[in-house]
């Protein structure tokens, strides 16, 4: 078990270090939302669609948790199914941290230290029922719904805005559930 985290921490630096380093493209500020409620956004989101990330190659039915703590930080788990809808499902563990006067709609996410990426809330449904989390490179895309479907129409605006906002939505791949 520890020799896969190890392999996976690996991979993982592999994959997102040379992004952090070498990335040079120049972009129009991204917005965020002006405000999260961190209570309202704990709990467990589906993933609709993504760019694709090596690190998430072969996932399928992904989820995550967040869960805040009162130390000032938030919990994250990623869960996804390998190789299929049914194959062995995997997990990894992190922290995501608040960068302060954001209206907690940008944070650090960190799987491992000392390497944390940008996760912001870029759009948000009035009763989170959705969110979209991106990063001002514009090389990452997370489309999140607090049930495994959603509506054709909501998905369609929500691409509409990610366009809007400088995103390549020719990019995203619709995430696969049971």
């Amino acid at each position: 078990m520890k020799k896969k985290k190890l392999l996976l921490t690996l991979l993982i630096l592999m994959v997102v270090l040379p992004l952090i380093l070498f990335s040079n493209k120049k972009y129009e500020p991204l917005e965020t939302v002006p405000f999260v409620d961190l209570d309202k956004y704990a709990g467990l989101w589906y993933e609709i669609a993504s760019f694709p990330q090596r690190f998430q190659e072969g996932c399928h039915c992904t989820t995550a948790r967040y869960t805040p703590t009162g130390k000032g930080y938030v919990t994250v788990e990623n869960r996804c199914k390998k190789g299929s809808v049914t194959g062995p499902e995997t997990s990894i563990n992190g922290k995501a941290f608040v960068e302060k006067n954001t209206g907690n709609a940008k944070l650090k996410v960190r799987f491992f230290w000392p390497f944390s990426g940008k996760y912001w809330i870029i759009d948000l449904a009035r009763d989170y029922s959705y969110a979209v989390v991106g990063h001002p490179n514009r090389d990452y895309l997370w489309i999140l719904s607090r049930n495994p479907k959603m509506p054709q129409d909501v998905y369609s605006g929500i691409v509409q805005r990610a366009a809007k906002s400088g995103f390549d939505t020719s990019k995203l791949q619709v995430t696969k559930h049971q």
